[in-house]
Parts: structure tokens; sequence; C-alpha cells
């Protein structure tokens, strides 16, 4: 690779000195695979200190560097694009390599996807989250979680010329590393942490929810939707840290594609189950959900509602439903006749529920980029509905709130070249104590209100024992 200054040395890859070390930075993320290693989560990702940050809200573009805010209007997909035009690695097989070494970190909301499409706005913006935020990041620490080793890799940005780009990546790689050395567990032990029943607070109450799914019916009946996924948002105080929480979290939930997101104002906790886009450098690859059963702990009735989940017809229309939409979003991007269903219906096993996923891969059309493939495709089809435009119209009119991070996509885009986004469910945004978390289900016409209600309480339940904790350093997960 063109003048990249790395080292590769085998450490234990254990998360305590790392959140030690995230929370002593004022900015940082840990990008983490803790479930299933062979398929999805070989790879974890660490960083602090970025060079450069980059936000958009309202149309007005903010780019931070070297001290310096810039503020404008502008087009935050071209603008994107420049910056990462900027920075790039000489690296002719992305996907022989590790597939982030170094890059923009950060999130879409999903409110930017009324941006993108042109969508009027009405709900209130209670929580002020940032349309899209990335912060960019010049040495990074990779873990191979198959392989049990770490990588520290230093890139030299945002140094634009090679003797100066060798000198700041090897300074920078010293750095990193003799911060990593000087860590120990701490107080981040990994064992759980315990904060105590919580009042939590809706923006919906249950009769109003009920009135919400059946006016989703209303539509489909009519013949507007399809499909559609509807949400409701709680709100919650704790004590625990954002590191903290995470610990709890991952215990509680592991995923292949959660994960902590640092900034000076709000962080980010994800225990998201579900990949919005990859890109490896040629192949686009998208995996929608749409299908919960609960978790009880008891193995009978496990086996009953897996088997419930497996056979039934409704769960299998909506994410067929979804499946067609994702392949018409690959569609405007990838080869003719390229873009495949890769496995239709999997049924996959998380700590508090069961969950049904495909998967649809196509390779990416000559000429367009990492940028296109998020305007063709984001947000995500299974957390709006089918059609997407419309059912982006119903939810901001069926919902008291905008819904910020929940439902759009934490991830990266590698200087190396390849892209990968989780789905923001199973989320936590936390600003100062405060924290808020949301939890839907897609509604068809064979929908029954109570039970849709019910879904969103088994979906949020994982998040609300993060934030409880443990007591007496006594792990409590259901489905154990």
């Amino acid at each position: 690779m063109d003048n990249c200054a790395y080292i590769s040395r085998k450490i234990n890859p254990g998360t305590a000195p790392l959140l030690n070390l995230l929370r002593r930075c004022d900015s940082g993320f840990f990008l983490e695979s803790s479930l299933d290693i062979d398929r999805m989560g070989r790879y974890s990702f660490f960083g602090i200190e970025p060079f450069s940050v980059l936000q958009y809200k309202n149309g007005w573009i903010t780019h931070s560097q070297k001290g310096r805010d810039k503020k404008f209007k502008g087009n935050i997909f071209n603008y994107l694009r420049g910056l990462l035009d900027n920075y790039k690695l000489a690296v002719k097989n992305p996907s022989a390599n590790p597939p982030f070494l170094g890059g923009a970190v950060g999130f879409l909301s999903y409110d930017l996807g009324f941006y993108l499409e042109n969508i009027a706005r009405k709900n209130s913006d209670d929580l002020n989250t940032p349309d899209l935020w990335f912060a960019f990041f010049d040495t990074a620490l990779i873990v191979d979680n198959y392989r049990n080793e770490a990588t520290v890799f230093s890139t030299g940005f945002p140094e634009k010329s090679k003797r100066l780009r060798k000198i700041r990546a090897k300074q920078r790689l010293s750095e990193f590393i003799n911060k990593l050395d000087s860590l120990d567990e701490g107080l981040f032990s990994g064992e759980g942490y315990y904060s105590g029943e919580h009042e939590l607070k809706s923006n919906f109450t249950y009769n109003n929810y009920i009135r919400a799914v059946n006016k989703s019916r209303d539509y489909i009946t009519k013949g507007d939707i399809y499909q559609i996924n509807l949400s409701q948002r709680f709100q919650a105080k704790t004590d625990l840290s954002q590191e903290e929480l995470f610990v709890n979290f991952r215990k509680v939930f592991p995923v292949p594609f959660g994960g902590i997101i640092k900034a000076d104002d709000f962080s980010i906790i994800s225990g998201s189950p579900e990949r919005f886009i990859k890109y490896d450098g040629e192949f686009v690859t998208t995996r929608p959900m749409k299908g919960t059963r609960r978790r009880t702990g008891n193995a009978a009735l496990d086996r009953q509602l897996r088997q419930e989940l497996e056979v039934s017809a409704k769960d299998k229309a909506e994410l067929l439903m979804i499946v067609d939409l994702e392949r018409n979003d690959l569609g405007k991007v990838c080869d003719y006749g390229s873009v495949k269903v890769e496995s239709l219906r999997r049924l996959e096993e998380y700590a508090t529920v069961f969950q049904a996923t495909s998967q649809v891969r196509g390779r990416l059309y000559p000429g367009m980029d990492r940028v296109d493939i998020i305007k063709a495709c984001f947000p995500g089809g299974s957390i709006t509905g089918c059609p997407k435009i419309r059912a982006m119209q119903i939810i901001e009119e069926l919902e008291p709130n905008r819904r910020g991070i929940y439902t759009g996509s934490m991830g990266y885009f590698s200087f190396s070249g390849t892209m990968d986004f989780n789905i923001l469910i199973r989320s936590f945004f936390k600003k100062g104590r405060d924290v808020y978390f949301s939890a839907g289900g897609g509604i068809v016409y064979d929908s029954k209100p109570e039970l849709e209600y019910e879904e969103t309480l088994v979906k949020a339940e994982a998040l609300k024992m993060a934030l409880r904790g443990y007591k007496n350093e006594a792990l409590c997960v259901a489905g154990r």
C-alpha cells in the first residue's frame, strides 16, 4: 500500500482496555462483532481522535478540521463523495484485506431519507439529531476475532504529500500503540454495571398505538401501501456512561453489527442484528429482517415460538415484499442480471428473539460508487414499508416525533474503498443522562393491533435489560 505505516501484533482483543481509552477521549468509536464470527462478525474496529468531522443538518454542512469549523449550504452527498475521493488508499484487491483500514465512521439518521426523497416534514425534531455525522480516523485498531489477533493501521491522512504522510503515519502509529500499552482493565472489568429500574416514557399511549395500527391497515385497504413499519419511542434517564451501557448491552444481546460511537455531545450504543448494506469493492449486499418471535428461556416454548415464526404466512409475506423492494433498490446501481437473492428466508436466534432474515447481492455497475449505493438504497426498506416513499409519508403522519437515529444506519466508509452499515435498531441515543430508544414492527392488512404493540415490547426488552444492568454481578439474559 502507498506510504502507510502499520504494525501487526497479537494482543488480547478484550474490550475493557479499549473502553477505558474511549472514556478518556472526547470522541471515538468501537464497531464490534460479538456473534457468529464465521459468517458475519469476524472483525471489530476501534479508533479515537479523528482528524476531521462532517455533519449535516437542515441543509447545512459543517466540516470541522484542524480546530476550524466551516459551515455552508450545499449538497451533502457531493461533498461527502469529494472527501472520500481525497482520502484513498492504493489497494488493488480490497476483499483480500481487512474491510476497514481507517476511514469515515458515523451514521445516517432516518430523517436523511426525507432529504433524499424530498418528502415534506411535519413531526417535531425534539432531539436535534444530525441528519448525517461522520468522523474521519487516520489510525485504527483492527481486531480479527477469528484469529484472535489485532493490527494497528495508520494511513498518514490528511497529509497529501507522500513524504509528510509517511512521517505522520509513523508518528500516529507510535502514539496509538503507546496509549494502548499504557492501559489496563481498570474500570471496565466486563462484568456488567447495575443501574436499577427506570421510569420509561413512551411517545405513544397504548390506545394511540392501536389507533395508529388500525389507521395503517386503512391505508393498506385503500391501496396506498402494502406494508408499513410503525414504531414507538421510549425515554429514560441513567447514570451509566455510554461505555458502561455498552458493556451491559453486549452481554444481554450479542450481535454481529453492534458498536458505540462517541461524539462531543451525544453517543450511540447499538446492538443491531441487521445489516443495511455492505460493499466489498465489487459486490453490494443487503440483509433485510422481517418476522420476530420472543425467546422465553423455556426450551419447549421456544421451539413452539420458533416453529410458529417458521410457518407464519403473514411473516413470510412481509419478508418477501421487502426482498422485492431491496432487489429493486440494488437494481438501480448494480449490473443488470447480477442482483440475486442468496438466502430467501433464514431463521436466526438471538438472546431475546428469533428473527427471519434474507440476503440479496449484486455487482456494482461500473461508474457507480459508494455514495450512489447510499442514495439508491437509503433508508432500508425493512424499516419503512412498501412502497417506500408513500410508507415514509404515512410514518410521518402517524408517529409523533422524528425518528432520529432509529432505523437509520451506523457504519463506515473505509479508505480502501469498502463500506459496511447496519440498520440502527436495538440502539440507544444518549445525550447527557437522557437515553432514547425505539422499537417497531411491520404492519400488514391482517395484523392484529394488540399483537403488534406486544411485538414492540418484545424488541425493546434487551434494551431495557441493558439499561437496568446487573445487581451483584449476576448476568440475567433472556433465553439463557
